[in-house]
């Protein structure tokens, strides 16, 4: 945190003011080699950028060389200040060390409820909250006598037994609660009474208009297949569910089977067609079969990048370096992507914790050509220009991004860039690609926001001559 920002009776001297923040210095420290002096975080925070500068003289600075300041601390602790609720009202002045202490009688102060209710108000507003709105206050029923916390009051009030209440039909009696059940069911000259068929209720002189809408009222199948008391609602699941008179297709229709007779000589079908629908389903096996091979096909091809530019991105980026450190030459893999439409097919490779000469103290970079769709149809060896980058992910309205990039031309002679056989796959771990085994260190990579939220981007670009393109 910054500097003390509290109201002072007295502006504190510039000797207690960090030149950083311009506020009187919080937890101070000095740099021994200059004497100046600043606030722990605020130093903290301007060396974070990478200047390693003293703020104030541009001398050289060393982590070494800064220490805590007790003194001055103690000295800026006893400066006079009023209480941070001064404009609310609190007239309290004193040392900045006693601010704390203050507090514990402060009527201006924000505390909770004594009771625990997750209320929290300002000291002076306490007895109000304790006798009128706290839910854990003591109340007492004026009806039944009885004593609740305030939150149970509430759920009690409207439910009490012995509160006097008019009848709900609007009968206009008048009686406790306790007695109100009874009423309704025997008594009052507006009660309701359930359909014996349904349950639901009603006044009692239309109860018997009611049966002829009843979704619940007993009805005859239309097919006279003799099923009896059919509830209105059920019918029309009953005519196409259960009904044996009923018409229906054969269950093997999508396969192709046209039959159609009553559900009662269904069964009567599928015994003396069986050789049939079988013969059926595994011709709709077949062509589904074909079809989502052919769907599949079509979803790889539509997945993978086909403008010559690659964005990787590594995530969970700590675990898999762990892993890396673990297993000697363990290497990731990239998504492939062609360079254009109809392209060569590649494929970056990264060895988190080095290959080769990098090996334990860079990250290795590397890309390799995969045998593709349309190798026949190219020119080879592959010839076109490489560029690797790790982004910065530093918000470019805070600074500008310094992304690490390195470029290469494949020589013609280069074994890694002749024409791949098919037997080559993109998890085929012997053969590696060309690239930089020390393509970033270990240190430098922490710099700036090259990892980010755990995650490291590599991009790859191949720079193809638009007459190729085209």
């Amino acid at each position: 945190m910054p500097g003390f920002d509290y109201k002072f009776l007295e502006k504190p001297k510039r000797r207690f003011q960090c030149p950083l923040c311009s506020k009187a210095m919080r937890e101070p420290v000095q740099v021994s080699t200059c004497g100046h002096r600043f606030c722990d975080t605020c130093l903290q925070e301007f060396l974070s950028e990478g200047v390693f500068k003293c703020p104030e003289d541009q001398l050289p600075l060393d982590y070494a060389k800064i220490y805590p300041d007790p003194e001055l601390e103690q000295q800026i602790l006893a400066l006079p200040i009023r209480c941070i609720h001064s404009e609310e009202g609190c007239r309290w002045t004193g040392q900045m060390k006693q601010l704390q202490g203050h507090f514990s009688t402060c009527a201006f102060n924000v505390i909770p409820c004594p009771n625990r209710c997750s209320v929290k108000l300002t000291r002076r507003d306490l007895p109000d909250h304790l006798q009128h709105d706290c839910p854990k206050r003591k109340v007492k029923c004026e009806f039944c006598g009885s004593e609740f916390t305030g939150e149970a009051y509430e759920n009690h009030q409207g439910v009490c037994p012995q509160e006097s209440v008019y009848c709900e039909n609007k009968c206009g009696a008048r009686m406790m609660r306790r007695l109100l059940s009874q009423h309704g069911l025997a008594e009052c000259p507006k009660r309701t009474q359930p359909c014996k068929y349904c349950g639901k209720e009603f006044v009692f002189d239309t109860i018997q208009n009611h049966q002829y809408h009843c979704p619940r009222f007993p009805v005859q199948c239309p097919n006279q297949c003799g099923t009896p008391n059919i509830a209105r609602e059920d019918l029309a699941n009953h005519v196409k569910d259960n009904c044996g008179s009923a018409l229906v297709l054969c269950p093997f229709k999508d396969a192709g089977c046209k039959h159609r007779c009553p559900k009662l000589a269904i069964g009567r079908h599928l015994e003396d067609t069986t050789k049939s629908h079988l013969t059926m389903m595994c011709n709709l096996v077949g062509r589904q079969r074909q079809e989502i091979l052919e769907l599949r096909r079509e979803m790889e091809e539509l997945s993978v990048s086909h403008d010559g530019v690659l964005i990787w991105k590594l995530s969970d980026y700590s675990r898999k370096l762990q892993e890396a450190k673990l297993r000697s030459n363990h290497e990731f893999f990239s998504p492939p992507f062609y360079t254009h439409r109809y392209g060569y097919k590649l494929q970056v490779s990264a060895f988190l914790n080095g290959n080769g000469s990098g090996e334990g103290s860079h990250l290795s970079v590397y890309i390799r050509v995969l045998p593709g769709e349309y190798d026949s149809l190219l020119e080879w060896p592959f010839s076109y220009k490489v560029t690797f980058s790790i982004l910065d992910q530093s918000d470019p309205s805070l600074s500008k991004p310094q992304h690490i990039t390195e470029t290469f031309n494949p020589d013609p002679n280069w074994k890694n860039f002749q024409k791949p056989s098919s037997s080559r796959n993109s998890l085929d771990e012997s053969t590696l690609g060309f690239g930089y085994p020390k393509f970033i260190s270990h240190d430098e990579i922490k710099k700036r926001n090259y990892i980010r939220d755990n995650c490291v981007f590599i991009k790859a670009s191949i720079e193809i001559p638009q007459k190729i393109m085209t």
